[in-house]
C-alpha cells in the first residue's frame, strides 16, 4: 500500500471513529499532498509524499518552538499533536552513528575533499535521508566532516 493510500485510509478510519483532532490533522496532510499534485500536475509517488511530510514536520517544529517561546501552550499542544501524527508516516529515523557512517561513505564514494563538494554530497544524501533525518543536522554534519 502506498503512503498516500495509507493516509487516505487513516482519514476514513478517523471519520468513522469520530476523532476530530486526528481527522483535522490528517486533512491538513492530504491537503498539502493534493496542493503539491495540483501545482505540479502530477501524481505523487512515495518519495515525493515523504518530501511533503518532511516539509510539514519542519514547519511544525518551527511553529512549536515559536509557540513555546510565546507561552502559547494551547497552540503548542496542537502543533505537537500534528507533529507526532505526521511523524508516524515517516520511516524510522537514522541514529547519529548511522547518519555519520552514511555521510562518510557518500563522501568516499564521491571523492569529496573540500567544502566546495558539499552540494554534490548533499544531493547524493538527500534521497537516502529524506524523512529519516533533519536536513539541517545533515548539512552541519557534512560540513564538519568535509572540514576535517
Amino acid at each position: 500500500m502506498s503512503l498516500k493510500s495509507r493516509i487516505q485510509e487513516d482519514v476514513k478510519q478517523a471519520m468513522r471513529a469520530h476523532e476530530r483532532e486526528q481527522l483535522a490533522a490528517l486533512r491538513l496532510v492530504t491537503a498539502a499532498i493534493k496542493q503539491k499534485e495540483v501545482d505540479e500536475r502530477i501524481e505523487l509517488n512515495d518519495e515525493q509524499v515523504l518530501a511533503v511530510l518532511d516539509k510539514m514536520v519542519k514547519q511544525r517544529r518551527e511553529s512549536l518552538e515559536q509557540f513555546q517561546k510565546a507561552g502559547r501552550d494551547d497552540l503548542a499542544a496542537k502543533e505537537q499533536f500534528e507533529l507526532d501524527l505526521i511523524q508516524t508516516y515517516l520511516p524510522e529515523p537514522l541514529s547519529a552513528d548511522q547518519l555519520a557512517e552514511l555521510i562518510r561513505s557518500t563522501i568516499a564514494d564521491l571523492g569529496a575533499s573540500s567544502i566546495r563538494d558539499m552540494g554534490a554530497v548533499m544531493n547524493a544524501l538527500r534521497g537516502q535521508v529524506q524523512g529519516r533525518a533533519d536536513m539541517k543536522a545533515v548539512s552541519q554534519a557534512v560540513k564538519t566532516q568535509l572540514a576535517s
